[in-house]
């Protein structure tokens, strides 16, 4: 074996065509040893790199989240809207929710259920607001819950008005879209365009006038062709409702109690 080594060592150190060769093939062998090494080190800094990015895009993901509910927060009481809903509601009693349950299907019976209940001074029939307008009206209230009856359900009827007229009507949902509902008998005389404000008339005892409901994007016929059908896009977007107001409104029970007398006075014989 020593006796190969050396021949090998002197055939390569004395003859210059086998040294050249013998280096060629080791020069060659090194490189392929370094390309390898170089490979699997760039393999392995490139997974740290790869961890590196992806904790880099989790936190700015988290900082854009937080500099978007930031934003919402700033902007939150800045609407032309709230603040006239806010101006209409002075001397109104608010008790602020959350909305923590939400049914919202096109076709559906829709409702939501609120954080708020009969400990927080909330009872059935109170109406309920947000920073979009009016969203419905108190249905039931447990304790510490309270599940309301939105304009997008099919028994909701709203007393509503046109702004700077005098004409009403009642606010329904035909089950179509969420965002949209419609006023009917309007009288064919009204004047109105698409664009006019929709807002609660004030006649009953559940909202204030003034409350913003939506905007007439239609003025057709009514299903008996002797009145207007007017077509609504509401003020709020129910997917993604969130914070609301419950309104307790002064006298209530009074109002209450008042109807009910004046309505066993009519049902009363002659």
């Amino acid at each position: 074996m020593v006796l190969e080594i050396f021949s090998i060592v002197s055939l390569v150190e004395y003859n210059n065509y086998q040294g050249s060769a013998w280096m060629s093939a080791a020069n060659g062998a090194v490189a392929e040893v370094n390309s390898i090494y170089t490979d699997a080190e760039s393999f392995i800094k490139l997974r740290e790199v790869n961890t590196e990015l992806n904790s880099a895009n989790t936190l700015l993901q988290q900082e854009n989240e937080a500099l978007r509910q930031a934003l919402l927060d700033a902007t939150h009481d800045t609407t032309l809207t709230e603040r006239r809903i806010q101006q209409e509601l002075v001397g109104f009693n608010q008790i602020p929710a959350k909305v923590i349950s939400n049914k919202v299907c096109v076709g559906a019976n829709n409702y939501l259920v609120v954080n708020k209940g009969t400990a927080d001074g909330v009872r059935a029939e109170m109406g309920v607001v947000s920073s979009g307008g009016v969203v419905g009206i108190v249905y039931l209230s447990g304790a510490h819950t309270s599940i309301v009856l939105p304009v997008t359900h099919s028994k909701s009827s709203i007393s509503c008005s046109i702004r700077g007229q005098s004409y009403f009507g009642y606010l329904q949902w035909d089950g179509r879209n969420t965002r949209t509902a419609y006023v009917d008998d309007i009288p064919r005389y009204a004047k109105i365009n698409k664009g006019c404000v929709v807002q609660t008339s004030g006649y009953s005892n559940v909202f204030p006038p003034g409350i913003f409901v939506g905007r007439v994007t239609k003025v057709g016929n009514s299903s008996d062709g002797q009145s207007y059908r007017l077509d609504i896009v509401l003020g709020n977007d129910f997917a993604s409702l969130r914070d609301v107001n419950i309104i307790a409104t002064p006298y209530k029970a009074e109002i209450d109690t008042l109807n009910k007398h004046a309505l066993q006075l009519t049902e009363q014989p002659e």
